[in-house]
């Protein structure tokens, strides 16, 4: 069974995931180098990261954080755009897009990636990266 938090490096990770989600995974895993290739993937949270940003929450607690994270969870596939544009999240914009997805402020579940529009992933990727992170 795959345990995330027992991973210690990427490729760890990757190898953990098993068939048929490894396959879709390591798809997103280079789609997401590709778009980013100055940016060295990370593991943070269970998960993996690109490109940090730092944040100070309206509360006061602040730290650093992906823009973009690729994460295997139990039912889903997730990529978490932490970014927000002229307002809005980021992801939350593309929703009507995405349709076989569950969109959240950050995040995009699905169970495969035929499930989504990788044209339209890409676009909100690059968004994402271009704004940078939360700008609270």
């Amino acid at each position: 069974m795959f345990k995330p938090t027992t991973a210690k490096s990427v490729s760890e990770y990757i190898k953990m995931i098993e068939e048929p989600r490894r396959s879709d995974f390591k798809k997103l895993y280079e789609l997401i180098g590709k778009l980013l290739p100055k940016e060295k993937p990370y593991l943070v949270a269970s998960m993996i990261g690109w490109k940090s940003f730092h944040y100070k929450s309206k509360s006061g607690r602040e730290g650093d954080w992906p823009v973009i994270a690729l994460a295997s969870q139990k039912n889903y596939i997730s990529v978490y755009v932490c970014a927000v544009k002229d307002g809005k999240y980021v992801a939350e914009k593309y929703k009507g897009d995405l349709a076989k997805a569950k969109i959240g402020r950050s995040c995009i579940s699905f169970k495969k990636t035929e499930d989504i529009d990788l044209a339209v992933l890409r676009k909100i990727i690059l968004e994402g990266i271009k704004s940078g992170g939360f700008g609270f």
